[in-house]
């Protein structure tokens, strides 16, 4: 007994030292994801801003839609330089930068005089996008353990949720201003935090990962030590990142964009078709159009004040942080392939259940009769039941996977790829569903989207395998075995040498 009592208090101390390890790695993602904040205030706070820059400047409908579709444009071009400047100067060093962009988008959009300078700092706080979505994500999956590393690379997406609904708070409290301070103080506030978060991310540690590809292997095995289980483990992942980065020196980034496109190796190429096709399917799943288009969702489904559809709005609002902090807390017990694939099977539920109530609601009104009450519940229940859906699978684990899956060499440049797409996608729908909506109506619209998530989902099955609990030097060895892959699944703890279990 007394033995028995020493290997359950030993495991009791091991388990007590991994959950400090793991609180510290929390701690900095969460500082690293803070930039996902801002950007999600950045965008909540423009849709409620648009009202008063129009009145106050005098704007028309052309020039309010090119300053609320510029933010992506100009994201695309800050995610596409943002892997290769996270190469040269490390991922801490990046996320400062993209703060410091934020900040100058903030400023120059808080003091701007006329249309053209407001429209120039959302072209600065655009790039800062750009930087953000590719940047937390990489932080947070080469700075976390294996075991959590699927909720850390999922904070980004709760931030994004999170930084909207202040936005729309500081909408509420704000427009009580003069109407020359009002959206001017919405949009310049963006800039405190940025200042901040630009400081204080130089007290995180460096990922190691990045350390080691630069040949800085001695800084590296001091940030392992303090997200290892012991100086043992840390050894050992250290050994196995050299290997990955060959040895590491080669940290500049060059060549990585021809080894991914021009001459890949076969896991390479099935890596990228799964991270850019994860990346090209959250969108087409409608989620744009639902989150910018709601208010017209719930005109059509028959709620007509501006109240009720404002508190219908920040509702979905509400239910999408919800469930994505619901899918911080699966994704590493169940593991990405159930989660998003549930996801997705809630998604064409609701979408083709969306689709029936407008259509109902849609032949009503062009025949001047009431629509059907049932119709009208079914449209507004299964808006949330979409966002739901979609939050707690599809939306965090497409910035999870997408971050995990590219080998170290590939990571920052490929992930940049990844958001350029992701920011094509979402562009294309948002600037498209009206002109769609208004061809094959609205009803036809979502039926469209729901098809679309059918595709979405035999190729998530097909062409994304698990990679739940695998250290991120182990990804690559599970996409070169094939398409196949699918079916095998992550190593047995059995198979884990002890001193290694628990590792980042």
């Amino acid at each position: 007994m007394g033995e028995d009592e020493e290997q359950r208090k030993n495991g009791s101390d091991v388990d007590e030292g991994r959950k400090k390890k793991n609180k510290y790695a929390v701690a900095c993602s969460i500082i690293g994801s803070i930039i996902s904040i801002l950007m999600g205030y950045d965008t909540g706070v423009m849709s409620g801003a648009m009202l008063f820059i129009k009145e106050d400047l005098k704007t028309n409908d052309t020039q309010v839609q090119v300053l609320a579709g510029i933010l992506n444009v100009c994201a695309l071009a800050g995610s596409l330089t943002a892997g290769r400047v996270s190469d040269l100067v490390g991922r801490r060093r990046t996320i400062s930068l993209a703060a410091c962009i934020f900040l100058a988008g903030s400023v120059l959009m808080g003091l701007s005089p006329n249309f053209a300078t407001l429209l120039a700092g959302r072209c600065v706080a655009g790039v800062g996008v750009g930087y953000a979505l590719m940047i937390a994500p990489v932080y947070a999956a080469e700075i976390a353990s294996a075991d959590i590393r699927g909720s850390l690379t999922s904070l980004p997406e709760i931030c994004i949720s999170f930084g909207i609904l202040i936005g729309y708070v500081a909408n509420y409290f704000l427009a009580k201003l003069p109407l020359v301070y009002g959206w001017r103080t919405m949009l310049g506030l963006g800039a405190l935090p940025s200042a901040a978060l630009a400081l204080g991310v130089l007290a995180m540690p460096e990922s190691p990962r990045w350390l080691v590809m630069q040949g800085r292997a001695d800084e590296a095995l001091v940030v392992l030590n303090k997200v290892c289980d012991d100086g043992a483990e840390a050894e050992v992942r250290l050994t196995e990142i050299k290997a990955a980065a060959g040895g590491g020196g080669g940290g500049s980034g060059k060549g990585v964009l021809k080894e991914l496109f021009v001459r890949p190796t076969p896991a390479v190429r099935r890596i990228l078709v799964a991270a850019l096709g994860v990346h090209f399917f959250q969108h087409l799943t409608g989620i744009e159009a639902v989150v910018l288009y709601s208010p017209r969702i719930f005109k059509a489904a028959g709620i007509a004040t501006r109240n009720e559809i404002l508190a219908a709005t920040i509702g979905v609002g509400v239910t999408k942080t919800v469930f994505i902090m619901t899918a911080i807390l699966l994704v590493d017990r169940v593991g990405r392939r159930p989660l998003y694939l549930s996801s997705l099977a809630g998604i064409v539920a609701s979408l083709t259940c969306l689709g029936l109530g407008l259509t109902v609601i849609e032949r009503a009104a062009s025949s001047s009769s009431p629509a059907p009450a049932w119709a009208v519940a079914l449209a507004i229940t299964t808006v949330f039941a979409f966002v739901a859906s979609f939050s707690v699978g599809v939306g965090p684990i497409t910035w999870a996977y997408s971050s995990e899956v590219y080998p170290l060499r590939l990571r920052a440049q490929g992930a940049s790829v990844g958001v350029a797409t992701n920011r094509i996608m979402n562009a294309g729908v948002s600037m498209t569903f009206v002109t769609l909506y208004k061809a094959i109506t609205i009803g036809g619209a979502f039926f469209l989207f729901a098809g679309l998530a059918v595709v979405a989902a035999a190729f998530f099955y097909f062409f994304c395998p698990e990679t739940q609990g695998r250290p991120l030097e182990d990804i690559e060895e599970v996409f070169s075995t094939g398409w196949r892959a699918r079916q095998r699944h992550h190593r047995s703890s059995s198979s884990v040498p002890d001193d290694c279990k628990g590792r980042p």
